[in-house]
């Protein structure tokens, strides 16, 4: 029975070193391809990071386009919205005056251009009627009556002293 307990231990030591052999061949070989990579990287280096910096700046270009162009359409639906909102306000503001009966623009244009119509048909009618109204000489012969003399009024005794008590 130790035999046998012994000749496992052996097949499991055996076992346990040819597993233990392969792991540090393997973990060998990672060690040896990382530095073999860090030996490529420090010889390629340079190269590496010169492409990375081209790549660099052609996003930055890219995206710095992009976000011009948006910049300026968001500036356009701003412009857009201040125009819509002035125009709110002058609307509101014209409503406002307007039930407050003060004129518009276009009601007082509208009262001048009349205003001027008139007074050139008042001036037309005047030109006509002066033409019309030459003025003539005529002999006016005034005649007076004379006016019967107004005799002089009697004042009651009572009226003029109470005059004379008031004065």
């Amino acid at each position: 029975m130790v035999k046998k307990l012994v000749v496992k231990k052996l097949k499991a030591v055996g076992e346990d070193s040819q597993l233990s052999s392969t792991i540090r061949e393997s973990a060998q070989q990672i060690w040896l391809a990382g530095l073999g990579a860090f030996a490529k990287a420090q010889q390629e280096g340079n190269n590496v990071f010169d492409a990375l910096v081209r790549q660099g700046e052609a996003i930055q270009k890219t995206t710095r386009k992009v976000a011009e162009d948006k910049v300026t359409e968001m500036a356009a639906k701003a412009t857009g919205t201040w125009d819509k909102l002035e125009q709110v306000f002058e609307n509101r503001v014209a409503r406002s005056l307007n039930s407050l009966g003060v004129p518009t623009k276009q009601d007082v244009a509208v009262l001048t251009r009349r205003v001027e119509e008139l007074k050139a048909a008042v001036d037309k009618l005047n030109g006509v009627a002066a033409k019309a109204r030459k003025p003539k000489t005529v002999a006016v012969k005034v005649v007076r009556k004379a006016l019967p003399k107004a005799k002089p009024r009697a004042v009651p005794k009572a009226a003029s002293k109470g005059a004379a008590k008031v004065a």
